[in-house]
């Protein structure tokens, strides 16, 4: 195909585009192809591996991030659609400490076997719990439909943040 007698290869893959975002509370900036994912730029080049690589198709939230302090699916989204953005990985979360009774509740009830989607459901109950600490049963699990996990059978990831949702609302009243 010839555009102005020039040739387009859409296989070429040298271009990048500079992105900048707020990660983790800092400034970061990134060299990426259009087509990279956000989920790639996180791992690949800001080593922030904590976020997972699952489904690639978003059906499983073992990608997830917070995107402007909402889960996002890191892997549906070009790096270049979160220019200027603040990401918060699960890294971020964990070192501010702002999971921690999650952390350690998920810990007391098995709720994290073999870990791998762990991360994603963290952030998608951190994300619940944060608009409103006082949440059912009902409302926790509607909030983790979109989060797979192969092991658990979902109970004790279910019973943690109900355990947490308690603790903070006493706290809270």
């Amino acid at each position: 195909m010839s555009v102005t007698g020039t040739s387009f290869d859409p296989g070429d893959t040298d271009e990048t585009v500079r992105v900048r975002f707020i990660v983790n509370g800092r400034k970061t900036a990134c060299e990426v192809a259009p087509r990279d994912t956000l989920l790639d730029c996180l791992r690949t080049q800001l080593e922030l591996t904590g976020t997972h690589a699952g489904c690639e198709m978003g059906a499983c939230a073992a990608c997830l991030v917070l995107l402007d302090g909402r889960a996002a699916h890191s892997c549906l989204m070009f790096a270049v659609q979160a220019d200027g953005a603040g990401i918060d990985t699960i890294e971020g979360l964990a070192e501010s400490g702002v999971i921690a009774d999650l952390q350690a509740e998920f810990h007391r009830r098995n709720a994290l076997q073999c870990g791998f989607c762990t991360p994603g459901m963290l952030i998608n109950a951190h994300e619940l719990l944060s608009r409103n600490a006082t949440q059912s049963r009902e409302a926790i699990r509607d909030a983790l439909s979109g989060n797979y996990c192969r092991c658990t059978g979902y109970e004790a990831i279910v019973d943690a943040i109900a355990a947490v949702a308690a603790a903070r609302s006493q706290a809270e009243g």
